[in-house]
């Protein structure tokens, strides 16, 4: 069973087009989990209208913000097999075929993707932005992860879960240090979703960072405390 986990907040403008071609990839007996968190605008009335039983509306009580909506999306989720998507962005035909064969053995399961602007028009690859590179610290320095290209099992969820309470942590670096660690990282080198960028996007994937070294120093060494506590608490 696949569990599709989206965060939605006021994404009225291409949520239909992003859930469209999701549902066209799954089967009957998987889902579409989404936590909203608290969206003023039609995405509601935009998600109610495919009146499709895979999909599953969950309001965020807890924290805002987008890694807190992720997480409420994957406390929720009951699939073997669990993908990550955004609200805005379109699925390849081929991604959950693609990327099924290596959700095996639990591997975390990242991809290309093609960085377009609002309107599909590819702009260039993720990849050209930065390419992943294996081992735990290179990514703690700087990673590629970006959830809307990952996917991974059900063991890695239980083991990621809870989302430690810091501001420092971002849902896909947290989850792929962990299994950069614990489990294993596997890169798919080909673009298997659109990722649109535009003037609302809450995550700064794909584009330079605006961090100060203070924030990225602080980010970083958070990230190296609470991964390590992680895997210890788990032994």
């Amino acid at each position: 069973m696949i569990s599709v986990c989206m965060a939605t907040f006021n994404g009225e403008k291409y949520i239909k087009e992003q859930i469209n071609s999701i549902l066209f990839q799954l089967g009957n007996e998987d889902e579409l989990i989404i936590s909203d968190d608290g969206s003023t605008d039609n995405t509601l009335e935009m998600i109610r209208s495919f009146d499709d039983k895979r999909i599953k509306v969950y309001k965020n009580t807890g924290i805002h913000g987008y890694v807190h909506n992720f997480e409420n999306a994957l406390k929720k989720a009951s699939g073997d097999y669990i993908f990550f998507s955004d609200q805005d962005d379109v699925w390849l035909p081929d991604k959950v075929k693609t990327m099924l064969p290596h959700l095996k053995n639990d591997n975390f399961v990242i991809s290309d993707a093609f960085i377009t602007d609002e309107d599909l028009e590819t702009k260039s690859k993720l990849s050209s932005w930065r390419s992943y590179q294996k081992g735990y610290f290179r990514n703690l320095y700087k990673s590629i992860y970006a959830g809307c290209t990952c996917a991974f099992t059900k063991n890695i969820k239980d083991y990621s879960l809870p989302f430690p309470s810091t501001k420092y942590i971002q849902h896909d670096t947290w989850i792929g240090l962990i299994c950069e660690l614990k489990f294993k990282v596997v890169y798919i080198d080909e673009p298997l979703i659109y990722y649109r960028r535009h003037n609302t996007n809450t995550s700064g994937a794909g584009s330079k960072s605006t961090k100060t070294p203070f924030y990225m120093f602080k980010y970083r060494s958070v990230l190296l405390i609470e991964t390590i506590k992680r895997i210890i608490s788990k032994k």
